[in-house]
């Protein structure tokens, strides 16, 4: 089996729940002569990428969503490690997207982005691009 071409960045955030725009950073992971679709990855279980505006305010909103969809304690995982919301948030968004690719392009809709969202920081996470 062929494995795909892969290139990795890193994503720090400054808070526990918190979503960054990485579209320029996935933009420099494609090269310029592919065509054909990239699958944006995050290997972490309290952290997803997900495909939406990146406007500041709605940004904003996404998180308070996140919180009000999830209470922060309760869960029987907190016993573990206190973090139960932090993986309930992320299984709700996933941890990938797949997106076409022409010519080096992100074929991304007019207000469409890239947005990771970490649901468990401060923390420093790695994001993988195959193509």
């Amino acid at each position: 089996m062929t494995q795909p071409n892969s290139a990795t960045f890193d994503v720090r955030t400054d808070r526990k729940l918190s979503v960054t725009d990485i579209t320029a950073d996935v933009k420099e992971t494609v090269p310029q002569s592919y065509t054909g679709t990239v699958t944006v990855f995050v290997e972490h279980t309290t952290a997803a990428v997900t495909i939406n505006e990146s406007e500041s305010r709605l940004r904003a909103d996404f998180e308070t969503m996140l919180s009000a969809l999830i209470d922060d304690d309760g869960w029987q995982h907190d016993q573990l490690d206190g973090n139960a919301d932090s993986h309930l948030r992320a299984f709700l968004l996933g941890p990938s997207e797949t997106i076409p690719v022409t010519d080096g392009t992100l074929s991304l809709g007019r207000w469409q982005s890239v947005l990771f969202v970490d649901c468990d920081g401060p923390r420093t996470r790695t994001v993988t691009v195959y193509w």
